[in-house]
């Protein structure tokens, strides 16, 4: 293959800890601090129950991500995995589901940014104008996307710097936070169940599955896997932590909304825009603490997550035009940023679009929809790939796959069929109109795409050893700290049932 004729290629610029903020980033935001978060209002302190059980159907599909990425490191993600091993349409299928889930999720986050942003300027006295022909939520929210679609394009080192940045700004905010909220927690609340709790199976599995859209995009990094250094350690080791640290952020959060709020008062949680900012209105906490709330939610939480999300699904949408599967434009890397910028454009619009329908319930519902399939082709596709290809270099497998890989299908087909119906016929309406796409694209392309294995394996760099001690120091860090984390906020949970 000539210079001229070779597919352009990304810049790897990212390592284990990019490789976690923008995994962790793209989750932690509009989930958690929406419809997550009106769970509460449903289940109270039960709502421990629902996170646990969505961070263990998280677990093991993200070991299996974590075997496809190390052995497969390319832009795309599950589109090349379900490519290879299951062929085109399902991989095109699994990018197309996991482009509109991150629209969606950057269009919801923007919204909440909307939300929380204008709560912190009220508590200053500053009301924003309103508009008859476009809401101020919709106008505000579709700057955020604009301002951070511009970001993105300019380059990938920018995206990690000011992602690292996002989400320590969000941690040291939070920190503060959490501190001033202690002297409002009442215990009681974790042992008082509210009176109107029903957990009946069908509706504790509609929990399940609206907080485990928090944890949706745990393997966001193998999407990013062409620009992260060292691939084969770095993501296994990102997604490894990936589904603790969204546990615990969300069981965190959770926690303190159970204490400020009492039990009789929480079903206002339950249908609130911004649930935590609710929650300090009923517990009469005003001022800076609901200041530093909206400000830290706004600006590190919400901005994190637009900025992950913005970044990552058009690295997909670049991936399979490059293949011929979409239309090549998209395939246009920026000659000076080295992006993939009419990808990043593109989906920054439909982001803006999605935001214009001032529905967080839609978008979420949406998101979910494409989330679950997504995940379904994945999970498939990483058992069709040790079976199609046990050539394939593996620096990591996935443990007992035969049965994990079918058990984690079975649970996420049951949460899908959970869903709103309007979400999953909306879901299988953008589904057929990707098949269409892909269909007229393989007709004008032809199957200049369909590479052999052979091709798709890309020579990795292998780190010194002075490099490598280096990264497993940083690892051993980062699971110290995430295990602690861990184990601190299950004693939590636990320690009003011991001391009341």
């Amino acid at each position: 293959m000539t210079d001229q004729t070779k597919p352009a290629m990304l810049k790897r610029a990212f390592g284990m800890r990019e490789a976690v903020t923008i995994t962790v980033g793209t989750v932690i935001g509009v989930g958690l601090f929406t419809v997550g978060s009106n769970v509460v209002g449903e289940l109270g302190a039960m709502v421990i129950i629902a996170t646990f059980v969505a961070m263990l159907v998280s677990i093991y599909p993200a070991h299996l991500y974590a075997e496809m990425g190390a052995a497969l490191p390319y832009a795309g993600g599950t589109y090349k995995y379900a490519s290879l091993g299951l062929g085109k349409p399902f991989g095109m299928l699994a990018g197309w589901n996991f482009i509109i889930s991150l629209a969606a999720v950057t269009g919801g986050e923007a919204l909440a940014f909307s939300f929380y942003s204008q709560t912190a300027l009220r508590v200053l006295g500053i009301e924003l104008p309103q508009f008859d022909l476009v809401s101020t939520d919709v106008i505000v929210a579709a700057l955020a996307v604009a301002v951070f679609t511009y970001i993105n394009i300019r380059g990938v080192e920018m995206t990690g710097r000011l992602q690292n940045g996002l989400m320590f700004f969000f941690w040291g905010v939070a920190l503060i936070w959490f501190i001033m909220m202690i002297p409002n927690v009442d215990l009681g609340n974790f042992v008082r169940l509210p009176e109107f709790l029903d957990l009946n199976t069908a509706g504790f599995i509609g929990s399940v599955a609206l907080i485990w859209w928090c944890f949706a995009g745990f393997e966001t990094c193998c999407a990013m896997g062409e620009e992260i250094k060292y691939p084969q350690i770095n993501i296994p080791r990102a997604l490894f932590l990936a589904p603790f640290i969204v546990f615990v952020v969300n069981a965190l959060f959770q926690w303190y909304l159970v204490g400020i709020v009492p039990t009789d008062q929480l079903p206002a949680i339950a249908t609130a825009d911004a649930p935590y900012a609710e929650a300090m209105k009923i517990a009469k906490i005003l001022g800076f603490p609901l200041f530093m709330l909206a400000i830290g939610i706004a600006l590190g939480g919400d901005f994190s997550t637009i900025n992950a999300s913005i970044a990552v699904p058009p690295r997909y949408l670049f991936t399979m035009a490059r293949d011929g599967s979409m239309p090549r434009i998209f395939a246009r890397v920026h000659p000076k940023f080295k992006t993939p910028w009419v990808a990043i454009l593109t989906l920054g619009c439909l982001s803006i679009v999605l935001i214009s329908t001032d529905s967080l319930i839609y978008i979420a519902s949406l998101s979910l929809f494409a989330d679950l399939f997504y995940y379904i082709i994945g999970i498939v596709a990483s058992l069709a790939l040790r079976i199609r290809h046990p050539e394939l270099n593996r620096p990591y497998k996935a443990p007992f796959i035969k049965i994990g890989a079918p058990v984690s299908v079975v649970i996420y087909v049951i949460m899908m069929l959970e869903l709103d119906r309007d979400a999953f016929y909306t879901g299988v309406i953008w589904c057929v109109l990707g098949l269409v796409i892909y269909f007229i694209c393989r007709r004008i392309y032809g199957p200049t795409g369909d590479e052999s294995m052979r091709d798709q394996i890309m020579a990795m760099e292998t780190p010194e050893p002075a490099e490598q001690a280096k990264m497993d120091r940083e690892y051993r860090i980062w699971r110290l700290i995430v295990s602690l984390a861990f184990v601190v906020v299950i004693c939590l949970y636990a320690w009003p049932h011991l001391i009341m």
